[in-house]
């Protein structure tokens, strides 16, 4: 720095008090530990560390004042690193400098004092450069403190987004094993999970305010990032049901999310994963929404190809899926209710609120666009994995091609 206190009366007080720093740093260490309860704290700043931090500082400072030392910033950034690394709260670090600045400013008054009106006048006429000092130590110190900060957290997030991804891609040799990654992410092996997939680019400020409100419900969150989504793994426990979570996550605007079924233990993780991707992937594209499947039999095999899928939807409903959008209503609800009702005209006529006359005409009419009566187990069985299809990826409804029946 270029500022400097050239006059000798203040030299001479400063080196004075370097004579007798020892006891300067006993007297600033015991005002910062009495007055700031978190330096009292066992074990989180030890007794010598504090003390050899304000030995630091104050040397500098009164060397420079001295003329023996050229005023640097290193101490006071030494400072700002160690008290991040402790997790000491930076207003309680700042106000334990100005408590021990004060401190050595009495002393220069006193000593001041003692060598008379001219040095007390000296001392005087330095002051508003001495404070200055202060400020720039103040600066460098919180800058300091607010990149080691920095640097946590990306080392933080950097290992988080690591064990998520052991967790979602399956834990190998020589990676820590699922119990240790539980107890790493604060999470328990067995609760109630989640996996929230979130395309991007709107992930990118979707999740942080998605981990605030689940944060808020006492869930735990842990994401990494990846090209095309962040994908995150959600631990809520079994105090909140599950719908207060779906409701925050749904509540996450202008953002594609996919969610997989609720599950059970971590290491079931890369399933859930599974899931919540295909999820994603079956939301009408360029729409935001939320798409979470259903842990069903049907849903295990859909999701293995949903290319696959897309063309068995089309060799068993595409006749009915080409049709105008009040017939094609029209028939997939009464398959629908026929299904739900085990095949009894009866009972989907009451789910459909119509006749059971009307079902039957409705069926027979469905039968011809199936190419096969429903009386035929074959046919009974494609209709209805082909409902949970498109139940699960409502997008296949807009995916079917060529023309005439479907098969």
């Amino acid at each position: 720095m270029s500022r400097h206190v050239q006059d000798p009366a203040v030299a001479l007080i400063a080196r004075g008090l370097l004579a007798e720093i020892d006891a300067l740093t006993d007297e600033a260490a015991s005002l910062v530990t009495a007055e700031i309860d978190v330096y009292r704290l066992d074990g989180l700043v030890p007794a010598a560390d504090l003390r050899a931090s304000v030995a630091h500082n104050l040397g500098y400072l009164l060397g420079y004042l001295a003329g023996s030392e050229t005023l640097e910033l290193d101490a006071p950034r030494r400072t700002g690193r160690k008290r991040a690394e402790q997790s000491v709260p930076l207003p309680e670090v700042l106000r334990a400098y100005r408590v021990a600045i004060a401190m050595l400013w009495q002393r220069l008054v006193d000593s001041a004092r003692a060598a008379g009106h001219e040095a007390e006048a000296a001392l005087l006429g330095a002051a508003s450069t001495l404070w200055e000092i202060a400020d720039d130590y103040s600066q460098a110190l919180t800058e300091a403190y607010r990149q080691t900060v920095k640097q946590q957290l990306i080392a933080d997030e950097r290992r988080r987004s690591a064990l998520v991804a052991s967790l979602q891609n399956g834990t190998t040799r020589g990676q820590p094993t699922v119990w240790e990654i539980a107890k790493l992410l604060g999470m328990p092996f067995e609760g109630a999970f989640l996996v929230v997939v979130a395309a991007t680019p709107a992930a990118t400020e979707a999740v942080p305010a998605l981990e605030m409100r689940l944060r808020r419900l006492e869930a735990v969150s842990a994401w990494r990032a990846e090209p095309d989504y962040d994908i995150g793994v959600v631990s809520y426990g079994t105090r909140r049901p599950v719908g207060e979570i779906l409701a925050a996550i749904s509540a996450t605007s202008d953002c594609r999310m996919g969610v997989s079924p609720p599950y059970n233990r971590l290491d079931l993780t890369p399933r859930a994963t599974r899931y919540a991707v295909v999820a994603l992937e079956g939301l009408r594209p360029g729409a935001a929404g939320v798409n979470q499947l259903e842990d069903a039999p049907l849903s295990e095999l859909m999701i293995g190809n949903l290319d696959t899928t897309r063309r068995f939807v089309e060799r068993v409903l595409g006749s009915v899926l080409r049709l105008p959008d009040d017939d094609r209503a029209m028939f997939l609800a009464t398959a629908q209710a026929w299904l739900d009702a085990r095949g009894s005209a009866a009972e989907a006529g009451r789910l459909l609120y119509c006749h059971e006359n009307t079902v039957r005409y409705r069926l027979r009419r469905l039968e011809e666009h199936l190419g096969g009566p429903l009386g035929d187990p074959t046919t009974a069985a494609e209709l209805a994995a082909a409902m949970q299809a498109i139940r699960t990826f409502p997008h296949l409804r807009a995916h079917v091609t060529g023309s005439g029946a479907a098969r």
